[in-house]
């Protein structure tokens, strides 16, 4: 796989910020389509840990002002 230039990585991050945790996915919310929405997820992560970018920091990475500090 090619490495994506800064821009689409920026945007790629943006964009995971507003997709839904993998916890709200469920039959009842998404229907019959949730098992698709839980693997468009999954790619999107795995994409972001192929660019050495922790999908769980990517939020305060993000929007850093709305973001609580770490507690550990």
């Amino acid at each position: 796989m090619s490495k994506m230039n800064d821009d689409q990585l920026q945007a790629l991050m943006i964009a995971f910020t507003y997709m839904p945790k993998p916890i709200e996915v469920t039959r009842y919310e998404y229907g019959e389509r949730y098992q698709i929405v839980l693997d468009q997820i999954e790619a999107v992560r795995n994409v972001l840990l192929e660019h050495d970018i922790d999908p769980e920091e990517v939020g305060g990475d993000i929007n850093p002002d709305i973001t609580p500090n770490s507690t550990y």
